[in-house]
């Protein structure tokens, strides 16, 4: 895999004038963007059919959860644009029916296992019984067994899901901050190279690139820490 191609850009931004601006600024170095809710809802689902009309990735990181007649449905529907990746929630009658629906497609459902905003603390004031690695090694077998393409986990999680269901699942892992970076409000972090050597697929980056001075720069300097390996 292309370093370009294991960095996803957070398109986390408030329409879709400012992340086309961005999208121009990284130019063609830069070749997978992640869509979430902030732009969702104001045309980012159409800028995703013109990016992926561009020749770039598309991540949708809707973290959808209904019932499975639902998931089903709208899943399916996601399927037909054309984008790699699409996040649900990792209950196990999410997981099925949205791999169901992206059966046969070249869409990868990602399982999103615990929050990187998240602790054991955080787990214990929801009312679960266990802690965030107990969680997500869990919701690993069961994204697994689901045919889900690949799970959403921190990259200090990565030992504890490969223990769990070994190469089987694309680990995307956001909460990624170069050295020297803010922390913002992710509470398990590790910086580009930490996330590759622990072993994770692709990361996702959105503040250390679109809030840097010089976007294109910043992006650089992460693709060369990660090349450098």
């Amino acid at each position: 895999m292309k370093p370009a191609d294991r960095v996803i850009i957070a398109l986390d931004l408030p329409d879709v004038a400012a992340a086309r601006g961005m999208v121009e600024k990284l130019g063609d170095a830069a070749t997978f963007y992640k869509i979430g809710y902030e732009l969702a809802f104001v045309g980012g689902l159409d800028l995703a059919r013109d990016l992926l009309a561009e020749g770039k990735k598309v991540f949708l990181d809707l973290k959808l959860h209904d019932i499975p007649n639902t998931i089903e449905k709208g899943v399916g529907q996601i399927a037909r644009m054309g984008a790699t990746f699409l996040t649900v929630h990792a209950y196990p009658q999410t997981l099925v029916a949205a791999a169901k629906a992206a059966q046969g497609t070249g869409l990868g459902v990602l399982g999103v296992s615990v929050l990187t905003s998240m602790d054991d603390a955080d787990l214990a004031r929801a009312g679960y019984g266990i802690g965030v690695s107990d969680l997500v090694a869990r919701r690993a077998k069961q994204a697994y067994e689901a045919g889900c393409k690949g799970l959403i986990c921190s990259a200090t999680d990565i030992v504890g899901v490969r223990a769990a269901v070994g190469q089987g699942l694309t680990l995307v892992t956001p909460g990624i901050r170069p050295a020297g970076s803010e922390v913002g409000d992710q509470k398990r972090v590790m910086t580009p190279a930490e996330a590759i050597r622990a072993g994770a697929d692709h990361l996702v980056i959105g503040r250390p690139i679109t809030a840097a001075p010089d976007p294109a720069a910043a992006f650089a300097a992460i693709l060369a820490e990660i090349t450098a390996l």
